[in-house]
């Protein structure tokens, strides 16, 4: 048997140990919470004191005997499962809740998803190097080399993991008889699939063992704190359609699996809150990011001031932009209000996009700018692309990335085009909010930036959130 065939019946045995593992989830409907306690204690150090003489201490190590450690991912799972118990014990002492099916769910997510997940990714590894006699793509992260990276690992943790984390919260839902809708388990089973894969295909020096089950309950238990949940056939749609968008910019290269998976994540919930022309309105701003960073890209290039990685974007650069959007898109559901409170959220979410637009092509556009960039806070001249410096092309491009954020809101109907054309208002507020919060990305870029205080992602958030509440602040007044 070759060393391919081995290393694949290998990780067959040790991905069916951390499943038999995982599947210790059945009996929480049938044992008392402290018990669990107890018994995923002694779990945890059964696994880590196994004599390394045993032989399950070789299934669940390395099958490359050389480069033979602990067995890690038992481990990270047994301590996983542990601390998440731990939650759920010590909060029936206070007034909240951390139900079991939610754990039960991510440990599914992981077992299962990742499970099959990580055998996939073995299986096409070894076909890779044999076929093509060079070692199979990996990703990057600090200058070292992590796992092979594979869109199908990701979406087969996506669709299993949230399969078996429906079935499986299912299973404890129905004996212990906790009070929840089919309809909201299998919301936020989707959500936890998802977010379970995106923690998998970011996970670098901390095992996805950890990140995985954690991550994706805590992702879980706060939609089940919201409480809201949609029909499964809209869920799917809204799954299907924001992971097709995503799987094309993939292919486009406007984005990484990342950067996929984390849109993926994005769309759904703003589809799911909202509807589909507000994630396509964010849409917008993706696609526009994305072709720009790719405008004059050797130019930019040899500046040294190009997007890294071909200008694919990763789930940083998503979140960053995003995750002020995916709020205001939340909260205007969730405190939903037909007059003042939801046109508030409503504009916080359009000032928040046209800011992330207008701050993404000032910088894409502005850095070829042929003359030179000026500081926003001395207006003395810099080079191009450091931080702070604004010049009339950026500014333009801006103003510009903003309008169509605003024309775009109005033909996608987000903004209601009315009789007393408060609509212009409306547009008005977006390509403002969106021009005062880039500048304000640039102001923070010279100042905060310069000075470590805040990464180009931090500031990113900052200045989308200023934007979001220039806008919201417009609105109250004009409203």
């Amino acid at each position: 048997m070759t060393a391919m065939h081995l290393n694949i019946k290998h990780e067959y045995k040790r991905q069916t140990i951390h499943v038999l593992i995982g599947m210790i989830v059945l009996i929480f409907p049938f044992v008392p919470l402290q018990y669990l306690v107890l018994l995923l204690l002694g779990l945890f150090f059964f696994v880590l004191l196994l004599p390394m003489s045993s032989k399950l201490f070789g299934i669940l190590t390395s099958s490359d005997k050389a480069t033979r450690g602990s067995p890690t991912g038992a481990i990270c799972l047994s301590g996983s499962m542990l601390i998440l118990m731990l939650v759920a014990w010590v909060l029936t002492f206070t007034d909240y809740e951390f139900p079991i099916f939610l754990i039960g769910g991510a440990i599914a997510i992981t077992t299962f998803g990742d499970g099959m997940a990580t055998i996939l990714r073995v299986t096409e590894q070894a076909r890779y190097d044999t076929l093509n006699n060079i070692e199979y793509p990996r990703r990057q992260y600090q200058g070292e080399q992590t796992k092979p990276e594979s869109v199908k690992a990701s979406l087969t943790i996506l669709s299993v993991g949230a399969i078996f984390s429906f079935l499986i919260g299912a299973w404890i839902v129905y004996w212990t008889g906790y009070v929840i809708s089919f309809q909201l388990l299998f919301f936020i089973s989707v959500i936890g699939g998802t977010s379970g894969a995106l923690l998998e295909c970011i996970s670098t020096r901390i095992h996805d063992n950890i990140t995985v089950p954690i991550g994706s309950a805590m992702a879980m238990w706060l939609l089940l704190v919201l409480g809201y949940s949609v029909s499964p056939g809209y869920l799917v749609f809204a799954l299907a359609f924001a992971l097709l968008l995503g799987y094309l910019a993939y292919v486009a290269k406007i984005a990484d699996i990342s950067g996929l998976l984390s849109a993926t994540l994005v769309g759904v919930l703003i589809i799911a809150f909202t509807n589909v022309w507000w994630f396509l309105l964010l849409l917008t701003f993706y696609m526009l990011g994305g072709g720009f960073t790719k405008y004059k890209y050797e130019y930019k290039k040899s500046l040294g001031i190009a997007q890294g990685k071909g200008g694919a974007r990763g789930y940083r650069n998503v979140f960053s932009n995003s995750i002020f959007a995916i709020a205001a898109s939340i909260c205007y559901t969730i405190f939903y209000d037909p007059q003042e409170v939801s046109h508030l959220f409503l504009y916080i979410y359009l000032g928040s996009v046209a800011t992330a637009t207008g701050d993404t092509l000032a910088s894409e556009v502005g850095t070829t700018y042929k003359g030179s960039p000026r500081m926003i806070t001395t207006l003395k001249k810099v080079e191009p692309g450091t931080d702070g410096g604004v010049s009339t092309l950026g500014e333009t491009a801006s103003l510009l990335g903003s309008l169509v954020i605003a024309i775009f809101a109005v033909l996608f109907g987000v903004i209601a085009v009315d009789p007393n054309r408060l609509c212009l208002i409306g547009m008005a507020i977006v390509v403002v909010s969106g021009f005062v919060g880039t500048n304000i990305d640039s102001l923070l870029g010279a100042t905060l930036q310069q000075r470590g205080i805040l990464s180009n992602n931090g500031v990113n958030v900052a200045s989308t959130l200023a934007g979001g509440l220039v806008a919201g602040a417009m609105w109250m007044v004009v409203a």
